[in-house]
């Protein structure tokens, strides 16, 4: 056969033309790339450390049908070696896991005619993958027994046929906070192919089985709502003798995760200090079974610390390990049962996402953000340090990042504040530019330097386009001890907000910002924190994005599905104690003030913020007419957005609405178009 010469060189043009095209395209982060990263999801060691089993997030494409992110399942070797993929494609892969004797890969999956999510199990040498047993519902976590003969479970109560029928036949009426089912603990006898049902008249959020096999330490909760799951779960200890549970220890507030020592003489935990206290900040040892020790006999290891615990788990039966946002970073740490201090093992400057220590080898598995690599996974010890094990987006490698740093600062009341700075791109000193002020929600949370750019997050997308990107970890946020983190309650958008016009001017004092080209943006507690800004402050904003964020504090109240959360963590006082004091720390009372075009986002579905807030907001500033305001609602999302064309909109709108009134100081009478170009066939 002969070939056309012409035909050929047109072809190898094409070719060069498409590749020099993609690669122009992703040698800087774009909505376009930011919404196809992959992240390594979850991790597990086999029980001989000689492999690894992970999952991979893996974003739909823009043209597949809408819905969640695919996890795929692959396997390597200990020393990063011979990765192979096991389940990938269309396929969402949970709660992976070795059976004790090494030789399978257990998961939670649907598959073909699956109607709920099931338990299966693959060959770790290849084959095909197959159900261990069937539920009527679907299996939310599950661990198996140390000998491998048994595996618990918890998944919700059937909906009773009788409801089911009336459903059917269109009577739907939702009982609200009353048309729940527990979680129930079961467990799965593997020879006798059997389930039998261990708890009842309770919900199971968490669990954990005891290396001896004896016992599970569970964290339980009255009910099956979001209030318990963050407020009201106890630890119980159930005697898998009897399957008699007792509670083990009246931890106050929030619960984080708990692990049992090698040898079962204790259970570590993570905790809030009390009630009061955001996050579940600190660490505690407790005797298994307890001997009526009371939560305040029991010693705070992280008392004094100036951080947020945030994991902990056991490396030897005489030591802790745990990990802490301390700042803008997450190191990994050690503490001796009887030692008066932590230990660093990893570097301070390390963004810890999750570890694995084998007892064999003594190397850590962690899983590591960095500023230009999103979660990956690496080996770690002492003496040979970190070698990355995965690299599930090669192309990052091509990319152009901008600088990246903490910055430190003092607010106007001396109290120190720390943040992570991005640079534009191509910044030159000396020159000002314009800047968003990028805050985080919570505010029981906190941004790392590490990666830190999503479709929510404008990261290193912005400081492409120019921009200086600025997050503050206000007062109130974590990482900086529990007094730290408390100081924001009962003071919504006061002291704390200072912290972020504070560092505002000292960004503009060091001669990095434009003062007249500022833009806020964020969601949730950082979208309240924009309606703050655009109506409170507006003469110091350009532009606001405003996401599933908070405009009346007083309705928001009222249709949250945490309002315990609320009160205890962030009011302290229930609204009708001062409605004076939660309707002057709504945005809604300062709409008259607003000046800042600001761009509106919420999920319809959003259970945590109504969509009423931006509702709002939006009927508000949209009669008083001084200020260009947009609403945007997405069908289907709740509080943040799943699916890859809603996060693809978010991303392309909110920089759009940024470029054109922040760094292009365009008028107000004018207003961007209000359709995207997706640039999608």
């Amino acid at each position: 056969m002969k070939f056309n010469k012409n035909i050929i060189l047109q072809i190898l043009l094409i070719l060069f033309v498409s590749t020099l095209s993609y690669s122009q395209v992703d040698t800087i982060i774009t909505p376009y790339n930011v919404v196809k990263i992959k992240s390594i999801g979850e991790v597990a060691l086999s029980p001989n450390g000689k492999l690894i089993a992970y999952t991979v997030i893996v974003p739909r494409e823009v043209n597949d049908e809408p819905g969640f992110a695919y996890r795929e399942l692959y396997l390597m070797n200990n020393d990063g070696s011979n990765k192979r993929s096991f389940i990938t494609g269309k396929v969402s892969i949970g709660n992976i896991t070795f059976s004790p004797d090494g030789k399978f890969i257990a998961f939670t999956g649907r598959f073909e005619n699956d109607k709920s999510t099931q338990v299966y199990v693959i060959p770790i040498d290849g084959g095909e993958k197959f159900k261990l047993f069937e539920t009527p519902e679907s299996v939310i976590q599950f661990k198996y027994s140390p000998d491998g003969k048994t595996i618990y479970f918890t998944s919700q109560e059937a909906v009773p046929d009788k409801i089911k029928k009336l459903r059917n036949k269109g009577f739907n009426q939702i009982i609200y906070e009353e048309d729940w089912q527990h979680i129930n603990l079961y467990k799965y006898d593997l020879e006798k192919k059997k389930i039998e049902q261990l708890t009842r008249d309770c919900t199971v959020f968490e669990f954990v089985v005891s290396n001896s096999g004896k016992y599970i330490a569970a964290a339980i909760a009255p009910r099956n709502l979001v209030d318990d799951s963050y407020m009201f779960k106890r630890l119980h200890l159930i005697d898998l003798s009897n399957n008699q549970k007792e509670l083990l220890i009246d931890n106050p507030g929030k619960l984080g995760n708990f692990e049992f020592s090698p040898d079962d003489k204790y259970l570590v935990f993570n905790s809030a200090v009390d009630i009061n206290d955001p996050a579940s900040s600190s660490m505690y040892v407790v005797e298994v079974p307890n001997k009526e020790k009371k939560f305040s006999e029991l010693r705070n290891y992280s008392e004094k610390f100036e951080g947020t615990v945030n994991w902990v788990g056991w490396k030897d039966n005489q030591t802790l390990l745990f990990t802490a946002e301390e700042g803008v970073y997450i190191p990994l740490s050690e503490q001796g049962l009887n030692s008066p201090n932590r230990k660093l093992i990893t570097p301070a400057n390390t963004v810890v996402r999750k570890v694995i220590y084998d007892q064999v080898s003594k190397k850590y598995y962690l899983v590591i953000s960095k500023f230009n690599h999103p979660n990956e996974i690496y080996s770690f010890d002492v003496k040979g340090g970190f070698k990355r094990l995965t690299n599930v987006n090669p192309w990052l490698e091509n990319v152009r990042f901008a600088r990246q740093e903490e910055v430190r600062y003092f607010a106007r009341d001396g109290l120190e504040i720390t943040a992570v700075l991005i640079y534009p791109l191509n910044y030159e000193p000396g020159k000002r530019y314009p800047l968003i002020v990028n805050v985080h929600g919570g505010p029981e949370a906190a941004d790392q330097n590490g990666w830190v750019t999503s479709y929510g997050n404008w990261g290193q997308m912005a400081a492409a386009r120019g921009y200086f990107v600025f997050m503050p970890n206000y007062r109130a946020s974590n990482g900086r001890g529990v007094e730290f983190s408390k100081m924001g309650q009962k003071d919504l958008g006061g002291k704390e907000f200072d912290d972020v016009i504070d560092g505002i001017d000292y960004l503009i004092d060091r001669g990095f910002v434009d003062k007249d080209r500022v833009g806020i943006g964020g969601g949730s507690y950082g979208g309240y924190f924009s309606a703050w800004a655009a109506t409170k402050y507006s003469d110091r904003f350009a532009g606001a994005v405003m996401f599933v964020g908070i405009s009346n504090q007083i309705s928001k109240r009222g249709t949250t599905d945490i309002p315990y959360e609320d009160y205890y963590v962030h009011w302290r006082i229930w609204s009708w104690e001062d409605f004076d004091l939660v309707w002057d720390r709504s945005p809604l009372k300062y709409a008259t003030n607003c000046k800042t075009p600001i761009l509106i986002l919420h999920g319809k579905d959003d259970p945590r913020v109504s969509v009423t807030q931006s509702m709002e907001m939006y009927r508000a500033l949209k009669i008083l007419n001084q200020a260009p305001v947009r609403l945007v609602l997405y069908p289907g999302e709740g509080h943040g957005n799943a699916r890859t064309q809603s996060r693809l909109d978010f991303a392309i709108r909110t920089l759009e609405w940024f470029d054109f009134y922040v760094k292009d100081k365009n008028p107000f009478d004018k207003i961007p178009d209000k359709y995207v170009d997706y640039k999608i066939e």
